[in-house]
């Protein structure tokens, strides 16, 4: 007789759907990027834009992706919509890339993230306290603390999906609270001092400053027509990666109760509050901080949101709030958000693999579960490659590369939404996307001028993305040609 196969529990329930989202989303971005934005389009009123046009695009690819999941609720989530839409390379194309470099290194990033921030408060965690030093080659104490997160969580994950989900929803209903209370007492502190009339004097003027190597301001050019329009879809790069990983959730289908409506539902309440809390931060900084500001100056207020220490917007922000505890408190929120990021992104990407595996085109171990119902050995192969960028210190430049080619994957996955609608028009829709042909349509053609722009503007972050995604090639074709013998 032979032995019953392990399948996927179905134990995922809406609210822990939506603290997938949220808390997948919410990472270290919205306490930083809004330094760079500032200085990339210098004016109040096109930071708040910028915010607002992301969350905006974020809802209708949100909202596109629900009717995908209401018609495919498998694991495997977006590679499984782009296999369909397209074909199985397309499919293997983005998997590939998504191994690679997309989902371990932004678990890398992330957990380096926690790792610094951790080093504020434990001083023995700090990036400076080298560890090991060998030809240029270093390995510090954060690198470690890094890695040590990521085994901790693969280990509470690789133990089921409960263990997961309990660390997923506590911690996003935390660092909600927690972020809720700081936007409220940013609210209340600026009775003592508001900066909001004196960043939106001549609040439609704009202007980009290029900074020297060392921090100083080399020039502060006036932009606008044609150069602003470029000059935000470079700085839309941040806040979109900022509020990325929100289809994390479809990538769990096969975990999810009654997935066909509760993804959708997840999808678009998650980043809604995701998209509300970033808008609502941001007023705040520009309640407690002027945009503008001097690399030179010695204090949060005349360095402003532009030249932020280190671009740690929140940290200056809350400065203003609770003064000299200012870094303890923000580094303790960035690290219960850092961790509960990461937790969403190991749960969710081991899917991918395991459905991959399943269809020949990754390692066969792969697509195993293990005695506790979840993808283990897919969970250990995601830590093994995150810890090994973790050390090698090049998952940030590996994520730069990568901006371009997963807008382009999205662009394409909402094209296949159309696709869909053409070769398979009597197939089950639970759902359907909202504002369809109109929407979805309106992020196509936002997203791919973002794309062209970055071709553009960053040369040097585009091309090296597209080559990443190319190299899949050969690769699918010799999967499958192994598969074959």
């Amino acid at each position: 007789m032979e032995p019953k196969e392990i399948e996927f529990k179905r134990s995922i329930n809406l609210s822990t759907g939506i603290s997938l989202v949220a808390g997948s989303m919410i990472g270290s971005g919205i306490f930083i990027v809004s330094a760079d934005i500032g200085r990339m389009l210098g004016s109040p009123l096109y930071l708040l834009l910028i915010w607002a046009i992301t969350g905006l695009l974020t809802i209708i690819a949100a909202l596109s992706y629900g009717e995908l999941a209401g018609m495919m609720p498998k694991a495997g989530g977006q590679y499984v919509y782009l296999k369909e839409a397209y074909n199985p390379l397309m499919g293997f194309l983005y998997g590939w890339t998504f191994f690679l470099v997309i989902q371990t290194g932004t678990i890398a990033a992330v957990a380096v993230a926690f790792a610094k921030f951790s080093g504020v408060i434990f001083p023995v965690f700090s990036e400076k306290n080298i560890l090991l030093s060998i030809s240029g080659f270093q390995i510090s104490a954060a690198q470690l603390l890094a890695i040590a997160s990521i085994i901790l969580l693969t280990f509470i994950n690789y133990r089921g999906i409960k263990n997961g989900k309990i660390i997923q929803l506590s911690f996003t209903i935390t660092k909600v609270i927690a972020l809720a209370a700081l936007i409220l007492l940013g609210f209340i502190a600026t009775t003592k001092s508001n900066f909001w009339s004196m960043n939106f004097t001549g609040f439609m003027e704009t202007s980009t400053t290029t900074v020297a190597k060392d921090g100083s301001i080399l020039k502060i050019t006036e932009i606008g027509g044609m150069a602003l329009l470029a000059a935000m879809g470079v700085a839309m790069v941040g806040s979109l990666f900022s509020s990325d990983a929100w289809n994390n959730i479809t990538f769990i289908a096969g975990e999810m109760k009654n997935p066909k409506r509760n993804i959708p539902l997840s999808l678009f309440w998650g980043v809604l509050i995701v998209t509300i809390i970033y808008i609502l931060t941001n007023i705040c900084y520009l309640l407690l901080l002027p945009l503008y500001g001097d690399p030179a100056s010695a204090d949060v207020i005349g360095r402003g949101i532009q030249f932020a220490a280190s671009d740690r917007v929140g940290v200056a922000a809350a400065y203003r709030i609770f003064g000299e505890s200012s870094a303890i408190i923000m580094a303790l929120l960035i690290m219960v958000s850092t961790f509960g990021c990461n937790n969403g992104l190991i749960l969710s990407g081991a899917r991918v693999y395991y459905t991959m595996a399943n269809d020949g085109l990754f390692f066969k171990q792969v697509g195993k579960m293990n005695k506790y119902a979840v993808p283990g050995i897919a969970l250990i192969f995601q830590a093994i490659w995150a810890s090994l960028l973790c050390l090698s210190g090049k998952y940030g430049d590996l994520l730069d590369y990568v901006v371009f080619a997963v807008l382009v994957f999205y662009i394409l996955t909402i094209i296949g939404l159309f696709r869909l609608r053409k070769i398979k028009p009597d197939e089950e829709r639970p759902y359907k996307a909202f504002g369809y042909p109109v929407l979805p349509a309106i992020y196509i053609a936002a997203a791919t001028f973002i794309c062209i722009d970055l071709i553009v503007m960053k040369p040097n972050y585009t091309w090296p993305g597209i080559i990443i995604v190319l190299l899949g090639i050969p690769v699918y074709f010799y999967a499958n040609k192994k598969k074959s013998i």
